[in-house]
């Protein structure tokens, strides 16, 4: 490879030309212009940051770097001055609360209408929050996030099938209206889908539901099934190459990935994707393990399982899409449990599991942090009480979880949970899928 030095603020920086090249459309377009440039091993660039171009480099290299507004503001002028899609891709992966004003603002600025349009949903969703330093923004700016539709918390129960129609509330699809709340209806699934040991998804603004069962015999259902909101219609989609139910289902990057699952009560450690553009599932790299419904989750623009291996170790497991790989992240020893579950906020891992089985309704909960490596107990306990922390979604620094009691959401503060409020429960038993989609204004 032939390196390349680069002058930005008086700072020399050397790198490899063929990496600029593959991943900035501004050099490449240099490169391949025929000016003098093109041909020389040291360039200087104007008007760019060099703080900005480091943070390039370090993301180029594969590092994924915890940013500070000032970083992020040098990182987002670079993104835009450059055409990085890489380092694109990574400020929308660090939007969060304590950052996406600046990110909106910045990106409004030097036109990066990706990390725009992603840092105003991050705002419309924790507006409450952010109001005061909204207020302060330029009228058309604070205008199209008013535009945006809000996440609404949306649940489903877990529903098979019978031999003849009946119109069962377990087939019924309700969103909380927060404002008065209370559950209203969105409709029924189709008559032929089963959620019941199914993967659920949502993906662009649209849910998935990938697999199931019917009945006690676990007759595998082979259609899969898509809801739009904007149009209030269902749609149905080709199943997996491989028949399953009890799949974890995680959308990511314009992909479904249905990963593990059982079929024929046998369990399995195949994993396929399926590509919305091309509508076709491919298989990728096989689990290290065959596992039934492992946890899934996907934070910060990466995708995880969660597994347990002999001698009640509990491994996580990362995705490596351009490697097409499973790359162990870390393990644990903990006994194992009824039942557990993991959940992703901002580079926070969140694995909770029940407690021994004379106390299975308390769950503990420990977090593994991306970018210190690092296991922390949190402190006390939470209560599971019909299925509660095993439904945990996420909406800005809110994690709605839910049972027939009660909605309750807590509140991420310094990696703790704490319980913010209270909402309706939602009157259904056994199993819920709960998840999040931007509904359209009139619901009906």
């Amino acid at each position: 490879m032939t390196t390349l030095h680069v002058k930005v603020e008086g700072t020399l920086f050397s790198t490899e030309k063929d990496v600029l090249m593959e991943h900035s459309e501004y050099f490449r377009a240099l490169f391949q212009s025929g000016m003098k440039e093109s041909s020389q091993d040291e360039i200087q660039l104007q008007s760019l940051g060099s703080m900005g171009f480091l943070i390039m480099l370090r993301v180029l290299a594969g590092e994924r770097p915890i940013l500070s507004c000032e970083e992020i503001l040098q990182a987002v002028e670079c993104a835009a001055f450059l055409q990085v899609e890489l380092l694109t891709k990574h400020l929308v992966n660090l939007i969060n609360s304590d950052n996406c004003v600046v990110m909106y603002h910045a990106a409004a600025i030097y036109g990066l209408l990706e990390v725009f349009h992603a840092a105003a949903l991050c705002i419309r969703d924790i507006y409450d929050l952010v109001e005061e330093e909204v207020r302060c923004l330029p009228t058309d700016l604070y205008e199209y996030i008013d535009s945006l539709l809000p996440s609404t918390f949306v649940a489903v129960g877990a529903h098979t099938p019978t031999i003849e129609f009946l119109e069962d509330v377990s087939r019924t699809m309700c969103y909380l209206n927060e404002q008065e709340n209370k559950w209203e209806s969105l409709g029924c699934i189709p008559e032929h889908a089963s959620t019941f040991l199914a993967g659920v998804a949502t993906l662009d603004n649209k849910l998935f539901i990938v697999g199931g069962a019917r009945g006690a015999n676990k007759q595998v259902v082979e259609m899969s099934f898509c809801y739009d909101p904007d149009s209030h219609t269902w749609s149905d989609f080709a199943c997996p190459h491989q028949l399953r139910y009890e799949v974890s289902l995680v959308g990511h990057e314009g992909h479904l990935y249905a990963v593990g699952g059982e079929f024929e009560r046998v369990p399995l450690a195949s994993a396929e994707k399926y590509s919305l553009s091309s509508q076709t599932w491919s298989f990728i790299k096989e689990l290290p393990q065959c596992a039934a419904g492992p946890p899934a989750t996907n934070t910060m623009g990466r995708i995880f399982i969660c597994l347990w291996k002999p001698l009640d170790s509990t491994v996580i497991y990362e995705y490596d899409i351009l490697k097409d790989d499973w790359i162990s992240v870390t393990s644990i020893k903990r006994t194992q449990s009824y039942g557990h579950c993991m959940v992703g906020h901002n580079d926070n891992l969140y694995i909770m599991r029940n407690g021994p089985s004379d106390d299975f309704l308390r769950c503990t909960m420990e977090c593994f942090n991306l970018t210190t490596q690092q296991w922390t107990a949190l402190p006390g306990q939470y209560v599971n009480s019909k299925g509660a922390l095993f439904t945990a979604v996420v909406r800005g620094d809110s994690v709605f979880t839910l049972n027939r009691m009660s909605t309750l959401v807590y509140k991420v503060e310094d990696n703790t949970w704490r319980p913010a409020k209270e909402k309706a429960g939602f009157n259904k038993g056994g199993h819920l899928h709960t998840f999040f989609l931007r509904l359209p204004r009139n619901k009906s």
